[in-house]
């Protein structure tokens, strides 16, 4: 299964350090997990969300990056929108290592699933590290030139 992530080239590490310091939608402080998407247009999408609304404050080190992993995701099951319920859920699943990974329907595209790793199971030692590429947000973003012309029919 190939699984997406968009971050910045000094985090590229499947380690969980960040949720770890910080915390994650789905997990609390003090506890890795690595957050995945299942399509890669939903990797950009989730971090989207995150970027400040300046592009000048906009750090220019963005990667999307791709592994794989042969595992199948252990579904966690959806309290409806209570995200307090999955975040316990992830939380014990964490804890447990029973298994490596674990998906959520996304919020952002419905379609698609985010999907944990949890770095201390045993497997996450094989996982193969992230192939990256550039990724640059400007250049996503920007406005065909036609977009005028549309504009101006209407």
């Amino acid at each position: 299964m190939r699984l997406w992530r968009r971050t910045r080239a000094p985090f590229v590490a499947l380690d969980g350090a960040g949720p770890q310091r910080h915390g994650a939608r789905y997990s609390p402080p003090g506890k890795p997990v690595v957050n995945l998407a299942s399509e890669a247009g939903l990797a950009v999408l989730v971090a989207m969300r995150y970027l400040p609304d300046d592009p000048v404050e906009r750090p220019d080190d963005f990667v999307l990056g791709w592994t794989e992993i042969d595992a199948v995701p252990e579904r966690i099951a959806e309290a409806g929108t209570d995200e307090a319920a999955i975040r316990g859920w992830v939380s014990e699943w964490l804890e447990s290592r029973r298994s490596l990974l674990a998906a959520v329907t996304s919020r952002v595209l419905p379609e698609a699933d985010i999907v944990l790793m949890n770095p201390r199971h045993l497997s996450a030692a094989v996982v193969p590290p992230l192939t990256t590429r550039p990724f640059d947000f400007e250049t996503c973003l920007h406005r065909p030139p036609m977009l005028d012309t549309y504009r101006s029919s209407e």
